[in-house]
């Protein structure tokens, strides 16, 4: 059985499906390494407006990642894009969102950081994107409704991303004192393992747009 039959197989059922796409965007989303940068963009804010922010940026990481878990395909044939084209360079662009975590290279760009410093709201950018829900998290949602033969298993999907939303929230509004407790060294290391992850998840993507070019 091929990977895509595999894959296929395991997205037909509602729960499967959930927790096969929660596993897949939580490490690229990655909500935890997003904690220090959230906090450093809302030093000065008062606690009910950094709640109200980690809420609006939940439900924009969940509105972008579901837009293109519907409607994706519908992009990819408006710009004459295969599927196979479509791994390789979602591939290639998670592989350099976890060689940034691996090598401990800024998530944000400084300039994006400094935009966020003047902004009021920063919810939509650069946190939903392109923090979280970036081309990376948006390649692997397209490539996993590609493999979806049953409308039962997007639901499933769709609550797949709701959990990682929420995550984003809860992490974001709770995740202060534990970055805190935890310090620098903890977190880096943390982000580093998730960025090896990733970085397995971007090569097997790669691989699969690779071999759907031999057939």
């Amino acid at each position: 059985m091929t990977y895509a039959h595999a894959l296929g197989h395991f997205l037909r059922t509602l729960p499967a499906s959930a927790v096969a796409t929660f596993l897949a965007l939580f490490p690229i989303v990655d909500p935890f390494g997003g904690i220090p940068i959230f906090f450093s963009l809302t030093t000065d804010w008062t606690a009910a407006d950094r709640r109200y922010t980690a809420l609006k940026t939940a439900f924009y990481v969940f509105g972008i990642l579901v837009f293109f878990l519907f409607f994706g395909r519908f992009v990819l044939f408006f710009f004459g894009i295969s599927l196979p084209v479509l791994k390789i360079a979602g591939g290639l662009i998670v592989a350099n969102t976890a060689w940034g975590m691996v090598t401990s290279t800024a998530r944000i760009s400084p300039a994006e950081s400094h935009e966020a410093s003047t902004k009021e709201d920063i919810s939509l950018t650069p946190l939903a994107m392109p923090l979280l829900s970036g081309p990376g998290a948006i390649g692997v949602v397209m490539a996993l409704a590609a493999h979806v033969e049953y409308p039962l298993a997007y639901l499933g999907m769709v609550i797949g991303i709701a959990a990682v939303a929420l995550s984003v929230y809860l992490l974001f509004r709770l995740g202060g004192p534990l970055v805190r407790r935890l310090g620098p060294g903890a977190v880096g290391a943390i982000n580093k393992i998730f960025g090896f992850l990733i970085l397995a998840i971007a090569v097997q993507l790669v691989w699969n747009g690779i071999a759907d070019f031999k057939r």
